[in-house]
């Protein structure tokens, strides 16, 4: 697709790996951030591929769920281990959900980062 739009937020979280070699890793924190991409194949209304305030805004409101908790109280990361991988398919099922995705727009890929060195994408 010719056009990406990326649009992120950071949220700070808590988390543990239960599954983990050796056993359950020590709580710790993180500085986090959420990245969507959305690709679109032509522009559309008003010569947009995709309008920023509405993806931005449903970006933060992901981040905002997220934020200050300890991630491993937070449905789906109370059943499974609250990996950045699983961060990231859960951005991508809220998507999906949310239907934010409109005029051929598709949802290219979900960044999540674990502080300022280490990210996960995941491509649905």
């Amino acid at each position: 697709m010719p056009f990406t739009v990326r649009c992120h937020a950071t949220f700070e979280a808590a988390h543990h790996l239960v599954d983990y070699v050796g056993g359950p890793e020590p709580v710790h924190g993180h500085s986090w951030k959420i990245e969507i991409a959305l690709g679109t194949a032509a522009l559309g209304a008003h010569d947009l591929s995709v309008d920023f305030v509405p993806t931005e805004a449903f970006v933060r409101d992901l981040a905002s769920r997220l934020h200050n908790r300890d991630l491993n109280t937070v449905p789906p990361f109370d059943r499974k281990n609250a990996s950045a991988e699983n961060v990231a398919v859960w951005v991508a099922t809220e998507i999906e959900k949310a239907g934010l995705l409109k005029d051929g727009a598709r949802l290219e890929e979900v960044t999540v980062w674990e502080g300022t060195r280490n990210s996960v994408t995941y491509r649905p």
